[in-house]
This record gives structure tokens, sequence and C-alpha cells, in this order.
């Protein structure tokens, strides 16, 4: 049962990866099996495409690294006065 499963999920990997006959003949090389309709129009696409990417790995790293480490430590600071009120 374990076998047919993977099988399956595989075959609809597969089928999910490729695009519509459509598409794969009107895309761009770059981004063939990636997205659906039409490629991109001009070279601002990849432009605004990167810049977005960026933008998201960057805010990202951020939000993680000030979530793991706040570096709080002025003592009139809110979370302080909630944390120490008695």
């Amino acid at each position: 049962m374990k076998k047919i499963l993977m099988a399956l999920c595989f075959v609809a990997l597969q089928y999910a990866a490729n695009g519509c006959p459509v598409c794969e003949r009107n895309k761009a090389n770059a981004l063939l099996a990636l997205t659906h309709g039409a490629g991109p129009d001009s070279q601002w696409d990849y432009v605004i495409v990167i810049v977005a990417i960026v933008i998201a790995i960057f805010t990202l790293f951020y939000s993680v690294k000030w979530l793991i480490k706040p570096n709080e430590k002025n003592q009139d600071h809110i979370k302080l006065f909630i944390l120490n009120e008695q």
C-alpha cells in the first residue's frame, strides 16, 4: 500500500511539474514549468521579480534574527515593565 501511495505521489508531482502544451510553447526557457500563463513581457519583469525576492529574503532574515535575539536591554522597555510588575 505504501509503495502504491508513493508511486501515485510521484506521478502527481510529475504531472503538476509539467505545464500545458500551450504554456510550454509560449514560455521563456528560464521559466519553463515554473509558472502558468504567459511568460515575461520584457526584461523589467525579471528585475521586478528579483527585487521582490531580495526584499522577501531580507525581511525573512531580520524577522528570524530579531525573533531569536531581540536585544532589548533598555530598562524602561515596555516588556520589562509588564514582566517585572508584581
